[in-house]
């Protein structure tokens, strides 16, 4: 039977007694119907797990003993960073879960010429708090023990100078192909547009900044299959899909 996995904010350490907050408290109780005695998982994102035991599940709390630290990894060897501009609804929150899934390190959420979204500033803090639930939310379902960092909304001229490793740029005008590169310091930093794609302006921002345009096939791909497509690519080359 799969024991279900839970995301704690703060260090954890075995002989522990934990009382969740109520939003954790509820989804213990409500959406996984956990119940007294039942195990459960808990880790908080700096590596390792802890195997717990409910052992109160009421209205008013739910409290958790930890009986015992695991340490157990499922993180790539390949350290991966991804600058993805902002696209519509569904479409932003499907790569940015599946990216987390395909085991990508540090998000960075960018604004773009062509990004059809536009944030005030007290919209953009709820959109990045918004992500960074999807991450935790994707980090407790695929079994990773370390937290992906989604940092905050960026523009593209700014983001581009502070990037290290091995840098792509995305580009379905490129000529080069991924199998042609080498990781630097096994990282690679990945920048992915928005549904109208990077002006030509964007394009030479990039490149100045010591990307490398590089292509995925002969197709057109959407902004959405295009990181997904890449960080597979990624993994089988130089991380753990082999």
């Amino acid at each position: 039977m799969r024991i279900s996995r839970l995301f704690i904010p703060h260090p954890l350490n075995v002989g522990q007694q934990i009382g969740l907050q109520e939003h954790s408290a509820h989804y213990v109780r409500t959406v996984l119907r956990l119940k007294k005695e039942n195990a459960i998982t808990l880790f908080n994102g700096q590596g390792g797990e802890y195997l717990c035991t409910i052992t109160e599940v009421s209205r008013k709390r739910v409290v958790i003993n930890i009986k015992q630290a695991i340490d157990r990894s499922v993180e790539s060897p390949l350290s991966i960073t991804l600058g993805l501009g902002i696209s519509r609804g569904d479409r932003m929150d499907w790569a940015v879960q599946k990216s987390v899934e395909l085991g990508v390190n540090n998000i960075t959420p960018l604004m773009t010429e062509r990004c059809v979204v536009k944030f005030k500033e007290n919209k953009q803090k709820q959109k990045l708090q918004h992500w960074k639930n999807i991450v935790q939310h994707a980090t407790e379902q695929c079994n990773r023990t370390v937290l992906p960092i989604v940092h905050e909304i960026d523009a593209l001229k700014n983001w581009v100078d502070r990037q290290n490793g091995l840098k792509v740029f995305l580009d379905p005008q490129a000529e080069q192909s991924l199998v042609e590169l080498t990781p630097v310091d096994q990282h690679v930093t990945l920048l992915s547009g928005p549904e109208g794609g990077f002006s030509d302006q964007e394009r030479d921002i990039a490149v100045a900044a010591g990307f490398i345009s590089v292509r995925l096939g002969n197709r057109v791909l959407r902004t959405e299959t295009v990181t997904l497509a890449a960080l597979s690519a990624v993994q089988m080359l130089w991380g753990d899909f082999l």
